[in-house]
């Protein structure tokens, strides 16, 4: 589950990075770009088990 989480976070930082360089779709770039970062925070706070 954690790695699904990481994997949707690294995607939404990726499309925030592309919506945001090349294309200028608004506020919704934004969105993407805080729910990566609450993904990769709610990771970091619940620990990986290796």
């Amino acid at each position: 589950m954690s790695n699904l989480l990481y994997t949707i976070a690294i995607i939404l930082v990726i499309l925030w990075a592309l919506g945001f360089f090349v294309y200028s779709i608004g506020s919704i770039i934004h969105i993407l770009l805080v729910i990566a970062v609450i993904a990769i925070l709610f990771r970091l706070i619940k620990g990986s088990k290796i």
